[in-house]
């Protein structure tokens, strides 16, 4: 029987739905992609739990859309081609871990939100009811020792002159009776003594997540919290009285090259997954940070002063030194004059421009203001571009993270644009941006 042209394409169509849908449904990552042994026998073993346990969590009611994919950052546009096997094990700490990886696309006002209060939405709106759910396909018998949740959300910060949206990524992990004590537990002491208990990251850094308050647990706050009571004991083994997870299942290894991208961002860090800048002989503090800004305050003052006359320095963002990757830079954020058009260009042609037509000129003279014998790594840049668009206006922040020497090699002539973009670090919105200058323009 030879069928008509649109019974041809409601057959096609229909057959692409099934096989797209019964993709995602069954999607999850493959044992034999995963090259580390133990890891590969586990994912093996629960391989049926994790994708029911996946199966449930997109099922799940969220205030707003959550995505489980297996890389955090993407844009919402970005989640629906992405890889969306979130859930998967991997080693951290030298313990195996069940990580739950998703983007929210939540927007918290970091105007009216404190960042651990920012972190405590995110945490109660997507990662307790993932707790909730987890239970209903592991148990504390199971072959792993803790749950690890890693979501990314966005942050939103306005003015009259600017609207910038970035990203912020929240890492909890619970040793695995602690997380299905969670998922049970009522009490507010008891949930706040297992988070206290718990390995906590804000956008890589340890972080003391307060239930419900407005900043976070200090120092002098966690050593108080170990010196609570205990957690009820009931809460504690839900499913079983004893807990023999297997600590033989450990390995260097995690899965195959696109698994390695995850397990790097479960260590609670999204600027420290790759980079060409070369790791520190010795780690800097923020207390360094803050000893050095001690020391040049005058020099920066001035420098923010003169950059805001002449090179574009935003005034509310004044120089100040920062950490990253555990060395100190100098980070100054500028407004670039020339607007885009937000829907006829990339972030990679935009990122292109902003450097060549843009900061580029001015490195030179910032670099002539800032004092050789501060000891610092080098620039931490971010340039603020504003976005014409046919809905609206919004801006974009273009970060570029560039070390001492090759900045000074670049200013003499000594190294082309693109050597420098080479040995930096781009980011646009807080998301890493691999930049070839001439291939975009």
């Amino acid at each position: 029987m030879k069928l008509s042209r649109p019974s041809l394409w409601i057959l096609t169509l229909g057959i692409l739905l099934v096989v797209s849908g019964s993709l995602r449904l069954r999607a999850q990552v493959s044992p034999a992609e995963i090259r580390n042994g133990h890891l590969r026998g586990i994912e093996r073993t629960y391989l049926k739990q994790l994708i029911a346990a996946q199966r449930a969590i997109e099922k799940l009611k969220f205030p707003y859309g959550f995505s489980l994919d297996r890389y955090v950052g993407l844009e919402p546009g970005q989640q629906l081609g992405a890889d969306t096997r979130g859930l998967e094990f991997v080693n951290f700490h030298d313990h195996v871990v069940l990580k739950v990886t998703g983007n929210y696309n939540a927007a918290f006002n970091a105007d009216l939100l404190t960042p651990n209060q920012r972190a405590d939405q995110a945490f109660n709106q997507v990662a307790v009811p993932i707790l909730q759910t987890l239970p209903k396909f592991f148990s504390s018998d199971d072959q792993f020792e803790r749950v690890g949740l890693e979501i990314a959300f966005h942050t939103r910060r306005k003015s009259k002159n600017y609207d910038y949206e970035g990203k912020e990524i929240l890492v909890v992990v619970m040793d695995k009776p602690d997380a299905f004590a969670y998922a049970a537990a009522t009490n507010a002491g008891d949930q706040q003594a297992l988070l206290n208990r718990s390995e906590i990251f804000l956008n890589g850094k340890a972080f003391g997540l307060a239930l419900g308050k407005g900043e976070p647990l200090d120092a002098a706050d966690m050593e108080t919290a170990e010196n609570d009571p205990p957690v009820s004991p009931a809460l504690l083994h839900p499913s079983s009285n004893t807990f023999s997870a297997s600590k033989t299942f450990r390995g260097d290894d995690q899965a195959s090259t696109p698994a390695t991208a995850p397990a790097a961002a479960l260590a609670g860090s999204a600027k420290e997954s790759a980079g060409r800048i070369p790791e520190p002989s010795s780690l800097a503090t923020q207390a360094d940070a803050d000893q050095l800004q001690t020391q040049y305050q005058a020099q920066l003052e001035a420098l923010g002063k003169e950059g805001a006359a002449k090179m574009h320095f935003v005034e509310y963002a004044p120089p100040s030194f920062v950490i990253f990757k555990n060395q100190i830079y100098l980070q100054v954020t500028l407004r670039n004059p020339a607007p885009f058009d937000g829907d006829a260009t990339s972030i990679y042609r935009r990122s292109a421009q902003t450097f060549d037509l843009f900061l580029a000129p001015l490195l030179k003279p910032i670099l002539d203001r800032i004092s050789t014998q501060m000891n610092i790594a080098g620039l931490d840049v971010s340039v603020l571009n504003t976005l014409h668009r046919q809905a609206q206006n919004s801006s974009e922040a273009v970060e570029f993270v560039s070390p001492n020497q090759a900045l000074r090699q670049f200013v003499n002539a000594d190294i082309t644009n693109q050597d420098l973009i080479n040995q930096s670090i781009v980011m646009v919105n807080g998301v890493r941006i691999n930049l070839n200058l001439q291939q975009v323009e």
